[in-house]
C-alpha cells in the first residue's frame, strides 16, 4: 500500500497529534491502515525524550510534556515544520540505522533548495550548518514500525531555545532557514513530501 501524505495547515497541539498518531502506529501494526507521512505545525512546546535530565531544563517555569520518542528535550514552535511518520520496516530493511539515513538524506535534500550546505554528523544526530543544528531527529521503533518523526527549523522563534539545552546542545547552536539564508519559504509543504517519499520508497 502506498504512504499515506496528510499536510495540516492549522497548528496541531502535541496531545492531539500523540494520539493520532499511536492510533495509527497500531493500526499499521495490524495491518488496518496505510503507512503515514504527516507534515505540521505545533504551537510552542517543549518535550523531553527517553534520555533527557532535568538538569537541561534551565527555565523552571516551562511546562514539559513527556514523550516516548528516542533523544533528550527539544522545542517545537510556529515556523518549525514537523515531519511525523508510521513506516512499517517488516515490509521494508530491518535495519534502523539505514532508515535514520533515509531520514538525514531528505533533509539534506530539502535545504539544499534553500542553497543550504547541511551534513549529517556521525557523532550527533540531527542535520548540521556550519556546527549548528538545523533539523532534529527522534524516533521510535516498536514490532519493526518506526514512528515520531524529525523537525526542520524554518522560520521559527530560536530565542524559544534559550530555556533549555536543546538535544544536550548549547543554545548558541541552533539555526534556521531564515537565519541562513534571510528568507521565508513559502508552500514549500508538498516538494517536502514528495523528497521524503522518493527516499523512503528507495529504502
Amino acid at each position: 500500500m502506498s504512504i499515506e501524505i496528510k499536510i495540516s495547515k492549522k497548528r496541531i497541539s502535541y496531545k492531539k497529534a500523540m494520539l493520532y498518531l499511536n492510533k495509527r502506529v497500531d493500526d499499521v501494526k495490524n495491518g488496518k491502515n496505510r503507512e503515514l507521512l504527516w507534515i505540521l505545525e505545533h504551537p510552542t512546546t517543549y518535550t523531553a525524550g527517553v534520555s533527557y535530565n532535568k538538569e537541561e531544563i534551565l527555565d523552571k517555569k516551562i511546562k514539559i510534556i513527556q514523550s516516548n520518542r528516542g533523544g533528550k528535550i527539544t522545542l517545537h514552535n510556529p515556523g518549525q515544520k514537523i515531519i511525523y511518520f508510521v513506516i512499517n520496516l517488516n515490509n521494508r530493511e530491518k535495519d534502523i540505522r539505514k532508515f535514520i539515513s533515509v531520514i538525514e538524506k531528505s533533509i539534506v535534500e530539502f535545504l539544499q533548495n534553500y542553497k543550504i550546505n547541511a551534513k549529517k554528523d556521525k557523532k550527533n544526530i540531527g542535520i548540521w550548518v556550519n556546527s549548528k543544528k538545523i533539523a532534529a531527529i527522534g524516533i521510535r521503533v516498536s514490532r519493526w514500525v518506526a514512528y515520531h518523526g524529525c523537525s526542520i527549523n524554518i522560520t521559527n522563534n530560536l530565542n524559544e531555545y534559550l530555556k533549555i539545552i536543546p538535544c544536550g546542545l548549547s543554545n548558541k547552536k541552533i539555526t534556521s532557514v531564515i537565519k541562513e539564508k534571510k528568507i521565508k519559504p513559502k508552500n514549500y509543504e508538498k516538494k517536502l513530501a514528495e523528497i521524503f517519499i522518493k527516499n523512503i520508497d528507495s529504502f
